[in-house]
């Protein structure tokens, strides 16, 4: 289990401004939460080799890069050994459909967001990349009608 990190309220406020826009300058930050602009600079540096900031990334609109149907599949895999796993895993992950991959306790083993052209195209990723296989036991397939983005994630604080 990862150890947690001791966060002062200025650090939390620097994660939350963060996340809502990683591109904002040091010195726009800097000012935001109240500290010098070289203050800013040590703190962020300090949530990064920490790992509290794993990195930062860039958002897409999947429809206007021509897949306009996002869907959840919910994949059970027989036998789940260690030898059909990684492969697995690394196929989903290879797959330039698949957004996220998720490893899941309980009657489903995974969950893979996808997003695809149509249903056409949906129903060939499932068919040749997912139902093919001969460990996948069993695929089902939920639509996406709209996503939020949630947040921002700040440590948990007991009696909120």
């Amino acid at each position: 289990m990862t150890a947690s990190v001791v966060l002062d309220p200025v650090d939390l406020e620097i994660l939350r401004i963060l996340q809502k826009d990683a591109r904002m300058t040091n010195r726009d930050l800097a000012g935001s939460v109240g500290i010098a602009a070289s203050t800013c600079l040590d703190r962020v540096g300090r949530l990064r080799r920490s790992g509290v900031i794993t990195g930062y990334g860039l958002r897409l609109d999947p429809a206007m890069l021509g897949r306009s149907l996002e869907a959840l599949l919910s994949v059970q895999v027989r036998p789940h050994r260690k030898e059909l796993i990684g492969p697995f895993v690394e196929r989903v992950r290879s797959l330039p459909e698949s957004r996220a991959l998720f490893h899941l306790t309980g009657p489903d083993d995974y969950l893979v967001h996808v997003a695809v052209a149509g249903t056409a195209d949906l129903q060939r990723l499932v068919l040749e990349e997912f139902t093919s296989r001969k460990e996948v036991t069993q695929v089902e397939t939920r639509l996406i009608f709209q996503q939020w983005d949630c947040g921002p994630l700040l440590p948990y604080r007991s009696g909120m």
